[in-house]
């Protein structure tokens, strides 16, 4: 079965770093952290960047958060580092046969639970906050 991408999980866990341990928030410390390849960890936060969740200090180094935790969402997240196709997170088999009672009907009768479930998640995930995350840490 293929599973959403790990991104978000690693998005969230960059963001928790900077927002618990900023000083100490290099590259290689947050690599080493989630236990990836630095090059993974940029390609990520250049999506955060680019969705206005951090700034990059070039030069001098560092990633700082723009926003406090309670306004960061994990739906901001989510959204910044997932690429969905058309907005939808469930893809659809191509063609079944039109010529076929379930075929011509699957789509019609799936689509709507598939993108009630998408609502669903998107709805649980916009309201944690990044600041209630962190919370949970022991």
């Amino acid at each position: 079965m293929k599973q959403i991408s790990s991104r978000f999980s690693i998005a969230v866990h960059i963001l928790s770093l900077i927002a618990t341990i900023p000083t100490e928030c290099t590259g290689d410390f947050i690599a080493g952290s989630v236990n990836t390849n630095p090059v993974i960890i940029r390609k990520i936060i250049g999506m955060l960047k680019k969705a206005g969740l951090v700034e990059v200090r070039a030069g001098i180094g560092g990633t700082s958060l723009c926003k406090d935790t309670d306004q960061i969402t994990l739906l901001d997240v989510y959204r910044a580092v997932e690429v969905i196709e058309n907005g939808e997170l469930f893809n659809f088999h191509n063609h079944p046969n039109p010529n076929c009672t379930v075929g011509r009907n699957i789509e019609s009768a799936l689509r709507a639970e598939m993108r009630d479930a998408q609502t669903a998640m998107e709805q649980r995930l916009s309201n944690v906050s990044l600041q209630q995350l962190i919370a949970n840490f022991k």
